[in-house]
């Protein structure tokens, strides 16, 4: 076997890697949605074969976790694409006023807590790309409580930046449960 000489190889191993599949040429949408797929194809990776692993916090007195993020990150998916795009009333799944860090602080060891997290995540990923795909252009708006009118254009950027800052946390914690490491 060769050593990998690469930290992002240590990763996904052997292969071409399953996030870097998508356009690197076309227009805004393709471009942006590719982006934020790979993103989230990322955060899949840093998860998978886990189990309880998952809700191994980082470090004291810090609540972040792997299955923490995957609940934050459908809360976020479900606010930008549902509540604010689409104008439904769909709240977080996962925190709320009176409890704001609960989509962290209920990522508690058991199958159940996870399947639910990661169900709600395929739902909500699901929901954003049907919408994404359907909208007739980038530059249709809703209104959001903290930011004011946005534009679908700035919720697609927003959400590659949402990841790609989580992810990051992805790599640190994954990297503590079992040492793996990579990009």
């Amino acid at each position: 076997m060769t050593t990998p000489s690469r930290r992002g190889d240590l990763f996904t191993g052997a292969g071409p890697d399953p996030r870097h599949t998508g356009p690197a040429t076309g227009d805004e949408r393709r471009l942006l949605i590719g982006s934020l797929a790979a993103q989230r194809t990322t955060l899949e990776l840093k998860c998978a074969g886990l189990g309880d692993e998952l809700c191994l916090r980082s470090v004291p007195p810090s609540t972040l976790s792997l299955l923490g993020l995957v609940r934050h990150l459908a809360d976020v998916e479900r606010r930008w694409f549902r509540s604010v795009l689409a104008g439904q009333d769909a709240p977080a799944r996962f925190s709320s006023r009176a409890d704001p860090d609960g989509d962290f602080g209920g990522a508690v060891p058991g199958p159940a807590v996870a399947a639910e997290a990661w169900e709600a995540w395929h739902a909500e990923v699901a929901f954003a790309e049907d919408f994404v795909t359907d909208a007739p252009h980038l530059d249709i708006e809703g209104v959001d409580s903290w930011r004011g009118t946005v534009s679908l254009r700035w919720v697609l950027v927003h959400m590659i930046e949402e990841y790609a800052r989580h992810n990051g946390h992805a790599d640190l914690l994954r990297e503590r449960i079992d040492g793996a490491i990579g990009l």
